[in-house]
């Protein structure tokens, strides 16, 4: 019972770990921004995590994209 309950907690902790590194790794990802630009944006999800994604993907990029 003990290593049931061990091993649903660690399965809950990596269930977190990957929701909260999700949005840091699509914006890593993402061509819709680069540079400065994007380290801002990552800036933004660290201090205020999700939010920051979802306005990530209404905004960016906030200037014109330079080809």
């Amino acid at each position: 019972m003990m290593g049931t309950l061990a091993g649903a907690g660690i399965g809950m902790i990596l269930l977190f770990a990957i929701i909260w590194w999700l949005p840091i790794i699509l914006i890593l990802t993402s061509s819709k921004t680069s540079g400065v630009e994007k380290l801002i944006w990552l800036a933004l999800m660290f201090f205020f995590s999700w939010f920051s994604w979802i306005l990530y993907m209404i905004l960016a990029p906030v200037g014109e994209k330079a080809d």
